[in-house]
């Protein structure tokens, strides 16, 4: 216990600036570590491609008829949806890269270091958040090659910010259970279960007008649902503002809740 608070005292001594190259020296660290393990970015750059093409050739035609259109249309409606599905999805590597670093003994090295604690975390989000923007970069380029619009340039980079602002809030959780969880596979179960409801109770992938009542009432209080109706108002033309706000509201209150009990428990792990 004495420990703990030595350590807790000694983070707050640190002042900002110290924080900042604290969290700077740890990103750069983890982008080594990624440069000497590229295989942990197959997942953002075959995620992308993969589920492009997977809804858009497999379900495009008959959820397209069901909009009005065809597979053209389905493009037009799928895409800024899997912007907002990609946002959580690689939010969960967070969490399991977290809870990797615990068993191979590196944050027990960090935690004996004069370093801020919520440095280690901060840091983990920024390389995450960029491995989000790599496979934001390819999914664009893999939704013009079948065939979607850009019809706003300003409303795509705004989508991004979005699921970005979004992802950060949500990385809060992993990192809270990369810490409390034994292992990287118990981080991904639990990921999954979380995950898989709201991701296809949602807006994301299909009108939600078809689906019973009961869902529909789950599906207006699904944020993901909320991020994509707001992606596809900001990419194709839309209402836009109630969807923007709910999104930016469920992303700060996640964050408010989430981010003080993830560094707590990090800061008190035995």
């Amino acid at each position: 216990m004495s420990a703990v608070t030595t350590t807790s005292a000694d983070d707050v001594r640190i002042p900002l600036r110290g924080h900042l190259r604290h969290t700077g020296a740890l990103i750069r660290r983890n982008l080594l570590w990624i440069r000497q393990d590229p295989e942990s970015m197959f997942d953002a750059l075959l995620m992308p491609i993969v589920f492009t093409l997977l809804f858009v050739y497999v379900f495009g035609g008959s959820i397209g008829q069901a909009l009005g259109g065809g597979q053209e249309r389905y493009v037009q409606y799928v895409i800024p949806g899997m912007l907002a599905m990609m946002s959580m999805t690689l939010s969960q590597g967070v969490g399991t890269g977290f809870s990797q670093d615990f068993n191979s003994g590196v944050m027990d090295r960090f935690r004996s270091l004069p370093i801020g604690r919520g440095s280690v975390l901060f840091a983990k989000i920024a390389v995450e958040l960029g491995r989000m923007l790599f496979a934001t970069a390819i999914l664009m380029v893999v939704a013009v090659l079948v065939g979607f619009h850009i019809t706003s340039w300003p409303g795509l980079l705004a989508t991004v910010g979005l699921s970005a602002l979004f992802a950060s809030s949500i990385m809060w959780v992993f990192l809270t259970l990369g810490v409390i969880l034994k292992s990287a596979q118990s981080v991904q179960g639990v990921g999954f279960l979380v995950l898989f409801p709201l991701q296809f109770g949602s807006s994301i992938f299909a009108p939600t007008s078809s689906m019973p009542g009961w869902l529909q009432a789950f599906t207006d209080y699904n944020p993901l649902s909320t991020l994509a109706d707001a992606a596809r108002g900001l990419m194709i033309g839309g209402p836009v503002a109630h969807d923007l706000w709910v999104t930016v509201g469920w992303s700060v209150a996640i964050t408010a809740v989430m981010a003080p009990v993830a560094i707590h428990k990090f800061r008190t792990k035995s």
